[in-house]
This record gives C-alpha cells, sequence and structure tokens, in this order.
C-alpha cells in the first residue's frame, strides 16, 4: 500500500498492513486530499501529514484508555506503580546533587 523508505521500524512486522489501514482510516477520518489513496504521500503537506499522524495517536490512547477502564491491562500499571514506589523509596535529593542555583543577571 505505501512505500516505506525511512528509518522507521515496525516493532512486529505481522502489523504493517494493519498500521497502513489504520493510517489511511485516519486520513479519511480528516478529509484530507485524496492523493494520498495510491499509497505516495510525497504530495500530502507536513500538517495534514502531521494530522494522520496525531489522529492515529489519539485513538491509540483512547483504546488504551478502553482497556484499562475494561481492566485489561491492570499488571501493566501496576508494574509501573512499583517502579515509582521503588524510585520514591531511593529519596533522591535532586537538589543537593545539583547545587545552588544562582541568576546571572
Amino acid at each position: 500500500m505505501s512505500i516505506r523508505n525511512n528509518s522507521n521500524r515496525v516493532l512486529n512486522p505481522m502489523a504493517m498492513q494493519a498500521l497502513d489501514k489504520f493510517k489511511l482510516e485516519a486520513a479519511t477520518e480528516l478529509n484530507i486530499s485524496n492523493e494520498y489513496k495510491s499509497g505516495y504521500w510525497g504530495n500530502i503537506t507536513s500538517r495534514e501529514c502531521g494530522s494522520v499522524g496525531g489522529q492515529m495517536v489519539k485513538k491509540m490512547i483512547q483504546a488504551y484508555e478502553d482497556q484499562l477502564a475494561n481492566g485489561a491491562g491492570a499488571t501493566n500499571t501496576s508494574a509501573i506503580q512499583n517502579a515509582n514506589t521503588n524510585d520514591n523509596n531511593n529519596n533522591y535529593n535532586l537538589a543537593a546533587k545539583a547545587g545552588n542555583f544562582v541568576p546571572q543577571g
């Protein structure tokens, strides 16, 4: 569908087609010019491409939040909370490490 000649790598190669389909759906939702349908995005403005990427991220975050609200993914959040607790137990004093800040002026 699309020509990939950049350095971005998909972590799961099996997801490449699904991501391309997701990108086309996001572009359709945003009513971007129809030039993207050929698979070549070179004639699309940076602003439009950025809007498509932003729309994709927005939908991915919404899907993850929905999973969390339904109880799925609770193990991931508990792991993050445990990591934060461990960091708090170390009592990092960044002010002492950075020294005194004196504005010049």
